[in-house]
């Protein structure tokens, strides 16, 4: 495991680790957040998923990508020791307490450009700043690629924790989000790039 920026990453580059004696190999849960229910899973190798707006249709298709991409029976565990950790430290970043989440990432959801892109953003886009689509492109080598950024960013398994919400459009527009554009001006906000809503 080695460390970038505060967010810890697994070196899995194929399917989920073993849950070991017969256990679950991705082990679930919803938990309430400031922006919504978000649906958290993890593998044996670390945080897989982050779901926003864990409604039961958002839930059902969150687990149906992760039952067929990982090859396992997701197992709803809400007191899992798996997901302690990340749902700790996403509680804390909520409350304003944390900027950085150390936590263990399985990438096995990524492939190809979307994981360069992805692991560009978690360890060089800290809390508090911005980056346009071109600029994350260039720094994984395709300066053409701002579309091809959008549509990593679009598809990211782990928002927040991988902070697509700091992508932006480089004229200041804040560009998509796949949670929502309140959610991501409400992640902004939070991380002191946005002025807090007067109401």
């Amino acid at each position: 495991m080695d460390s970038v920026n505060g967010v810890a990453d697994s070196a899995v580059d194929g399917g989920a680790g073993s849950g070991g004696a017969g256990g679950p190999t991705v082990e679930w849960s919803v938990v309430p957040s400031a922006i919504g229910q978000l649906l958290l899973a993890a593998t044996s190798a670390g945080l897989v998923t982050v779901a926003f707006h864990a409604r039961p249709a958002v839930r059902d298709s969150a687990l149906g990508q992760l039952r067929a991409r990982l090859g396992a029976e997701p197992v709803e565990a809400p007191g899992s020791d798996r997901l302690a950790e990340a749902i700790r430290a996403l509680a804390e970043y909520f409350a304003g307490e944390r900027r950085d989440f150390g936590l263990r990432l399985d990438w096995s959801l990524t492939a190809g450009f979307q994981r360069e892109a992805l692991r560009e953003l978690a360890s060089g886009v800290p809390y508090g700043t911005v980056i346009g689509y071109g600029e994350l492109a260039a720094r994984v080598g395709r300066p053409d690629g701002a579309q091809a950024v959008g549509a990593a960013m679009g598809s990211n398994p782990l928002p927040v924790v991988v902070p697509c919400h700091r992508v932006v459009e480089s004229d200041g527009g804040l560009g998509g989000f796949g949670g929502g554009l309140e959610t991501k001006r409400q992640l902004l906000a939070l991380e002191g790039v946005l002025p807090q809503p007067l109401f």
